[in-house]
């Protein structure tokens, strides 16, 4: 076994909410749980639709204001506020960096339109990985197959050379499916663990 190619999820894995207390003071506000809100912003119709670029990522905002009523003042304070307290995770960053010369990496998300644009300048991910697959911009999402397949391609890679990264059992079991060695992540040392521990089934190491 030969591994060439590291590819992580974004949302949930190498950015994640370190302080959820903006969006809770809202849902305090609105009088609905944090759950709730978060699955009108994530799991709602038109965020559905966004996911795959059928709708832009405004709309999603648009949506969420439209249900409570808000101005366009408070829908955007809504918006600055419900990212508020995401970190980018320094010990996978560090994987990257050290993995890079020596593998393949990417960013496989389901993220709406203006993704690209934060990845790179709020977190300049651009600048740590080789490639940035983005479902809205392809026009499918995770779990399905075709775009795990665009980015093994895009990378020259085949599936059981790519190990695979992300917060949702789905996403990983439709990798897995594939071949792509698949790691379900839980935390940053579990993840960094499964991962070196594959690299040493197939002989290698990142130091």
């Amino acid at each position: 076994m030969t591994i060439r190619a590291l590819i992580f999820d974004f949302g949930g894995v190498l950015v994640r909410m370190a302080d959820t207390g903006r969006r809770q003071a809202w849902a305090q506000r609105l009088g609905v749980p944090v759950s709730h809100l978060e699955a009108l912003v994530f799991d709602s119709d038109v965020a559905r639709r966004a996911a795959v670029g059928l709708a832009p990522e405004i709309a999603v905002w648009q949506d969420v204001a439209c249900r409570f009523g808000f101005n366009d003042a408070t829908m955007q304070q809504f918006e600055r506020d419900f990212w508020t307290g995401e970190i980018l995770d320094a010990d996978l960053i560090a994987l990257l960096r050290k993995a890079r010369p020596h593998y393949h990496t990417a960013i496989l998300s389901n993220a709406w339109s203006d993704a690209r644009a934060t990845f790179s300048s709020k977190f300049g991910l651009d600048q740590e990985v080789d490639l940035i697959v983005i479902s809205s911009e392809e026009g499918v999402a995770k779990p399905d197959a075709r775009i795990y397949r665009r980015t093994l391609d895009r990378l020259d890679v085949q599936a059981h050379e790519a190990i695979f990264v992300d917060n949702l059992d789905d996403n990983v079991a439709a990798a897995q499916a594939l071949g792509i060695h698949g790691v379900r992540f839980e935390s940053a040392p579990q993840a960094l663990a499964d991962i070196h521990s594959l690299l040493d089934g197939a002989g290698e190491w990142i130091t």
